[in-house]
C-alpha cells in the first residue's frame, strides 16, 4: 500500500463526508430512522456512506470494503480491509450536540495501521501521516491541500492525578464503578471516536469502554491512539484489541495513554 497516498485519500474523503453532514446538520430538519438494532440512522448517515464508499471504491478497488451503513459488507472477510463509520455518534448528530465523526480505517492482520478522524463541527482533524505519526491538522481543510499539521502524543499521566474520558450516551454504573479504581482529578464525557483522540493529544489519559461497541466505531480511533503512542486493549485481560472478529463486534476495552497503571477489571 502507498501510505501517502491513503493518507491523501482518506483525508479528502472524510472532509467531503463532513461538509455533506454539517450541510444536513444545519439544515432545518432532517428525519431519524431506526435500524433493526434499535439505533438511529439520518440522511447524513447515509450521504456521508455514499462519498466515501464511492471515493474507496474507485482509489482501492482490490481492498476488501466494511462500512456500518451496507449490512452486505459485513458479512465480508479478509485480512486486509478499510473499514468505516460515515457518521459515528448520530445520537449527539441528532440532539445537535456537535460530538460526532466521521472515521476511515485501513486494517491489515488485525491491527488498525492508518486512520482518520474528523468531527465536523468541532473543526477539528486527526489522522496518522504516512509513517504512521499521528498528527492534527488545522487551517480552513481544502480538499485538495493539506493545511498545517502538529505531531500529537499522549500524556506522560500522574496516575495519583488521572485525566479520564467516558462515553457521554453510554456512562453508566459499571462505567462508573471502573473509574472508581482510579485517583482522578478531572473527568469529562465526550461522543463519539473524540474520545480516542482526546487520549492521542494528552488532554485525558484513559478512557474506559464498558459498553457495545462495534469495530467501525473504533479502527480509525485506535489507529489514531496508536499514532500517537497510546494503546488500546481488552477490558477483561488487557490483550490488544484486534479486528476483523466475527461480526465485527468488540468486547468492552480500555483506551490509554501507556503510563497509566491500568486496573482490572
Amino acid at each position: 500500500m502507498d501510505f501517502a497516498h491513503l493518507t491523501l485519500v482518506f483525508r479528502r474523503l472524510a472532509l467531503e463526508a463532513g461538509d455533506k453532514i454539517m450541510e444536513i446538520y444545519n439544515s432545518d430538519d432532517f428525519e431519524v430512522k431506526t435500524k433493526s438494532d434499535d439505533s438511529p440512522v439520518t440522511a447524513a448517515d447515509e450521504a456521508a456512506d455514499a462519498i466515501i464508499s464511492a471515493g474507496i471504491r474507485a482509489e482501492f478497488p482490490e481492498v476488501t470494503l466494511v462500512t456500518e451503513e451496507q449490512a452486505a459488507s459485513h458479512s465480508s472477510k479478509a485480512d486486509t480491509f478499510i473499514i468505516v463509520d460515515p457518521l459515528d455518534g448520530t445520537k449527539e448528530f441528532v440532539h445537535r450536540r456537535g460530538d460526532f465523526t466521521v472515521n476511515i480505517a485501513y486494517v491489515v492482520d488485525g491491527k488498525p495501521l492508518r486512520g482518520v478522524v474528523y468531527a465536523p463541527a468541532k473543526n477539528r482533524l486527526f489522522y496518522t501521516d504516512a509513517d504512521g505519526k499521528t498528527v492534527e491538522e488545522t487551517g480552513d481543510f481544502a480538499k485538495d491541500k493539506v493545511g498545517p499539521t502538529k505531531a500529537i502524543s499522549v500524556s506522560n499521566p500522574d496516575n495519583s492525578a488521572l485525566y479520564i474520558v467516558a462515553s457521554k450516551s453510554h456512562r453508566d454504573q459499571a462505567t462508573e464503578d471502573y473509574i472508581n479504581k482510579y485517583a482522578i482529578k478531572d473527568s469529562k464525557s465526550a461522543g463519539s471516536s473524540l474520545k480516542f483522540c482526546l487520549v492521542a493529544t494528552g488532554e485525558a489519559d484513559l478512557y474506559p469502554r464498558v459498553g457495545r461497541t462495534m469495530e467501525w466505531d473504533t479502527a480509525a480511533g485506535h489507529a489514531v491512539l496508536l499514532g500517537a503512542g497510546g494503546d488500546v486493549v481488552r477490558f477483561d485481560d488487557h490483550t490488544p484489541l484486534t479486528y476483523g472478529k466475527d461480526d465485527y463486534a468488540n468486547p468492552f476495552f480500555i483506551a490509554y495513554a501507556p503510563g497509566v497503571d491500568l486496573k482490572k477489571a
